[in-house]
């Protein structure tokens, strides 16, 4: 048994990760196992990893299953008493693993978060979702429960990385993330979130994230496709666990909003492949017991598309349309 495991996913990521394997191995706090999951690398992310002789790496190397999949095989074979983690292409401060593990501990909390700062190859910069912004100072030194940011958790960020989360807790929950699609970090985070009983905050910055022209959140491609299972997933979510009628209002917004935005960010040539995801997924919740809702409780840029979606039978007839 260790303190903490951080678990590292890595798909070809031979640019990047030693300096993120580095910033674990190089930390002030040493009680902690570091699994790395190779996921299918082509390129020399196998090499580098075994390049590192250190007792407490452990790796799994596994063909390709995507992001989900590889941080739920760390999790099966775990033994920390608290878990964080870290992606190939970004670094851990020097304190990070000590000063979370400090904070959770001292208020017993299920999950703790602190600040990240984002590094463009030249500057370091901060923005307001990883300096947790939607946090005032009332929610400082203390637990807290989720009912208290009712109002104000859709701004919340959803980044798995910027969080350290008790074991046992996750665990209890069975918390796992979707396999097979990108953004999986979102539906995690939700469902985590409102199962929490005791959340903590600490405003230091532990984590910097790097961002470059591969980052999955930098490129508006092909990628964005996931952002509709990864909304249904998400309403799925908040009707089993009964939070549905508590959020409606946020919640359709939010998974509005992933899909609309994808398609009017992406390149043309993923338009039309976008917008049957988009109309497939519109047609089934007309068909189910919350389409009512959604022309309710949508506000009306947002009821627009969803409406102009469904009369429409193709992208192209949704641009005339619009």
């Amino acid at each position: 048994m260790v303190e903490i495991t951080v678990i590292l996913p890595v798909f070809n990521g031979e640019e990047y990760v030693g300096k993120a394997i580095e910033s674990v191995l190089n930390q002030t706090f040493d009680d902690f196992e570091l699994i790395i999951v190779n996921d299918g690398s082509t390129d020399n992310t196998l090499e580098i990893i075994d390049g590192f002789d250190d007792t407490r790496i452990k790796l799994i190397n596994q063909a390709n299953q995507g992001p989900g999949a590889a941080r739920n095989n760390a999790l099966d074979i775990a033994c920390g008493e608290y878990v964080m983690f870290l992606d190939a292409d970004d670094w851990y401060c020097e304190d990070a693993l000590s000063t979370a593990y400090g904070q959770i501990t001292r208020y017993g909390a299920d999950m703790t978060f602190f600040q990240m700062i984002n590094f463009d190859g030249e500057r370091y910069y901060p923005n307001d979702w990883f300096d947790m912004k939607s946090f005032d100072e009332s929610f400082e030194n203390r637990a807290f429960h989720p009912s208290e940011t009712r109002g104000s958790i859709f701004d919340l960020s959803v980044g798995v990385c910027q969080k350290i989360y008790s074991h046992e807790f996750l665990n209890r929950i069975n918390a796992r993330f979707p396999e097979g699609i990108f953004f999986e970090d979102m539906p995690f985070f939700f469902y985590v979130y409102l199962k929490c009983e005791r959340i903590s905050i600490v405003k230091k910055y532990l984590y910097v994230r790097r961002k470059h022209k591969s980052s999955i959140t930098n490129v508006v491609d092909e990628k964005f496709f996931d952002t509709v299972p990864a909304g249904q997933e998400l309403m799925r979510i908040f009707i089993e666990n009964g939070w549905y009628d508590v959020y409606r209002y946020d919640l359709l917004a939010y998974k509005i909003n992933g899909p609309r935005f994808a398609l009017r960010d992406m390149p043309l040539k993923h338009k039309p492949h976008m917008f049957d995801l988009i109309k497939r997924d519109y047609e089934q919740i007309k068909q189910g017991p919350y389409y009512d809702d959604f022309l309710d409780e949508l506000g009306p840029v947002k009821r627009k598309f969803f409406q102009d979606v469904l009369k429409s039978k193709d992208y192209n007839e949704y641009e005339k349309i619009k």
